[in-house]
C-alpha cells in the first residue's frame, strides 16, 4: 500500500532549540529560585507525565527529591517561557509542510503537557499548519503507546499501513510507530539518538526538507 499520510514529531524533528536543553532547564530553575535540576531526572519525570495539562506535576516530582519550598508551578512556568523562546523551526520547514499537504494528509503527534506543547505551536505560528495536530496532554496515552498513534490515525482518517511517521526518539517515535503499524522514519543529528534498527529509513535532519518527498514516493 502506498503512503497517503505522514505524521511528525515536534521537538528535535521539526523545531529545535537554539540553546542546549540542560542549559534552558538550569536557567528556568534559577529564575524560579529552585535548586539545580538534572536533565536526566527531568526526562524521567517527563516520561511519567505525558498526559497532563501542564508541566507542574513534572517539576513537583523533581522538587520532591530536594529540600526546598520552591513552587513547582513557578518552575514550570519559567521553563515553558524559556523553552518556547528558544525554539526555532528547521529552515524552510513551513513551505515544505505546505507542499507536502498538497499530496498527503499531514499530522503532528507530540509528547507533552497540553499547555506547553500548544504554547510552542502558537509561538511557532503552526496552529493551522497540519491537517491534525495532537498533543498527548489531551489524550489518554503518550508515545510510544499504540493508543497515541491510533489517535493520530483517527484524526487523519488513514490506516497505519498507508501512514509514515517521522521522529528522532528511538523508543517514543520509532519503536512506537513500528509497534502501531506505521512506517517509521528516523531523523538523525549530531548528539541525537543512535540509529534504530526498526526504522524503515534513516534521514539526516538537515536533509529532511529536500529528501523526504522522494523517500515517501519510494515507500
Amino acid at each position: 500500500m502506498t503512503i497517503s499520510a505522514v505524521g511528525f514529531d515536534l521537538d528535535e524533528t521539526l523545531a529545535v532549540p537554539t540553546r542546549d536543553r540542560a542549559t534552558i532547564l538550569g536557567d528556568a530553575a534559577d529564575i524560579a529560585g529552585a535548586p539545580p535540576l538534572s536533565r536526566e531526572a527531568y526526562l524521567e519525570a517527563h516520561a511519567r507525565n505525558l498526559t497532563g495539562e501542564t508541566r507542574t506535576p513534572i517539576f513537583a516530582d523533581l522538587l520532591a527529591d530536594h529540600e526546598t519550598d520552591t513552587d513547582p508551578e513557578a518552575v514550570a512556568s519559567a521553563y515553558r517561557r524559556e523553552i518556547a523562546d528558544a525554539l526555532v523551526p528547521l529552515p524552510g520547514i513551513e513551505a515544505f509542510l505546505d507542499r507536502l499537504r498538497e499530496e498527503y494528509r499531514v499530522g503532528l503527534l507530540t509528547n507533552g503537557p497540553r499547555v506547553a506543547q500548544r504554547d510552542k505551536l502558537g509561538i511557532l505560528g503552526w496552529t493551522d499548519t497540519f491537517d491534525a495536530a495532537l498533543v498527548t496532554g489531551e489524550l489518554d496515552a503518550g508515545k510510544p503507546d499504540p493508543a497515541a498513534f491510533a489517535a493520530l490515525l483517527d484524526a487523519l482518517g488513514t490506516d497505519a499501513a498507508e501512514t509514515a511517521y517521522v521522529g528522532d526518539d528511538v523508543e517514543a517515535d520509532i519503536a512506537g510507530a513500528a509497534d502501531a503499524g506505521l512506517t517509521p522514519i528516523q531523523v538523525l543529528y549530531e548528539g541525537g539518538p543512535e540509529p534504530s534498527s526498526r526504522a524503515a529509513v534513516h534521514l539526516p535532519r538537515d536533509e529532511l526538507v529536500t529528501r523526504l518527498p522522494d523517500l515517501l514516493d519510494e515507500l
